[in-house]
């Protein structure tokens, strides 16, 4: 059962996990460096389905947190990756049987591939966010009742501690000072749950699915074809059901910095026409919410991301210039990310937005043509 991923397959992963990062969860090519090495080590990467583990399996996820902009300036060395492991097997008195993403995106659909590798375990074909977000309570997870503590923690020195807080959302500030204080990332075990609550509270096949998208690119620049097309044509079958380009242009302006542990800032947009249109991005870490001439054209939890637009490569928030030509791609995010509990954790209102949360598929509905004089509505 399950499957044993090649560097092709990882390649893939890495590139289609991007695009669904939004923006965020780091740089894929660190991570994809760090799993190659392993792979070319002779090590086995096994991803599983979530109904390949007995109920009362234990699953830890894992992941790096920081801003992304950190590990642009300082390479991690993926040293940490089991040491947080051990520590919360140690704390908690047993073993794991797998680990898993908290998240879809980009260095952070790597890490737990790391992880398996170091540690000889499975990965399971899910993550908690379907997406990438910026803070750990914004899990599908914590919105279904799991707590996120106690968790584990560990840099690139040797430092390792862990985190039993009193909720998601302090767990998330302590972990934050911690990771500010280790150089601004460190490696995470959190969300400790059996394999029953992983198939009741994750968002299933985005492993998969990431695979699915990065091949769909692969393709497409090998056939000269429309990258955006052959998106939207793979995601129609999948939960990311609705897809649009929904702006094309020039980056004429990036603002970027670094606080509090994540990259905030915006980045706008010039139209390919040159004729004065303009779009803009809102990020922390990840992409929030596109405006064009004042008006939404995606929020979060939906996804926006940003794509060469020749080759429909994803580009990161921390890897956006001036002078890039970027198509700004929306894809739907899936029902479990919708629900009014799930809006409450990582709806707009979640980040300090003040319009309310409008699905993509909604706000940007072809105009319906007026009729003409004389033609019944």
């Amino acid at each position: 059962m399950g499957d044993d991923l090649t560097l092709e397959d990882v390649r893939d992963l890495a590139e289609g996990a991007a695009l669904l990062g939004t923006g965020g969860g780091g740089d894929p090519y660190i991570g994809r460096m760090l799993v190659e090495r392993q792979l070319r080590a002779g090590r086995r990467i096994h991803v599983i389905g979530v109904d390949e583990l007995p109920d009362d399996a234990l699953v830890l996820p894992s992941a790096m947190m920081g801003a992304p902009t950190v590990f642009v300036e300082k390479l991690p060395s993926g040293d940490g990756n089991l040491a947080a492991l051990r520590a919360l097997e140690r704390h908690l008195g047993r073993s794991a049987a797998a680990t898993m993403p908290i998240e879809c995106g980009g260095l952070n659909s790597m890490m737990p591939l790391l992880l398996a590798a170091q540690a000889d375990l499975p990965v399971v074909d899910a993550d908690g966010m379907g997406r990438a977000f910026p803070e750990l309570q914004m899990e599908t997870f914590a919105v279904y009742g799991v707590p996120g503590s106690p968790m584990s923690i560990a840099s690139d020195h040797g430092d390792v501690g862990i985190v039993e807080a009193v909720d998601n959302r302090r767990m998330e500030h302590l972990a934050r000072a911690l990771t500010i204080q280790m150089g601004g990332a460190a490696y995470i075990c959190d969300y400790p749950m059996d394999a029953a609550t992983v198939r009741r509270t994750a968002i299933p096949g985005t492993l998969t699915l990431a695979r699915r998208l990065g091949a769909t690119l692969r393709r497409a620049r090998q056939e000269h074809a429309d990258p955006f097309a052959a998106l939207s044509a793979t995601l129609a079958d999948t939960i990311y059901t609705h897809s649009r380009v929904l702006f094309a242009g020039k980056v004429i302006d990036v603002d970027r910095r670094t606080v509090d542990g994540f990259a905030r800032g915006r980045v706008t947009l010039a139209d390919a026409a040159d004729d004065g249109d303009t779009l803009e991005i809102v990020f922390q870490n990840e992409h929030l919410v596109a405006r064009r001439g004042g008006r939404v054209l995606a929020i979060v939890p939906d996804l926006i991301c940003t794509l060469n637009s020749e080759t429909g490569t994803p580009v990161t928030t921390e890897a956006l210039s001036y002078g890039q030509r970027l198509t700004v791609f929306a894809i739907s995010t899936p029902p479990i990310m919708r629900t009014p509990e799930a809006l409450e954790v990582f709806g707009p209102a979640a980040f300090g937005l003040h319009e309310p949360y409008t699905p993509v598929e909604d706000l940007n509905q072809p105009a319906r043509r007026r009729p003409r004089q004389g033609q019944m509505a």
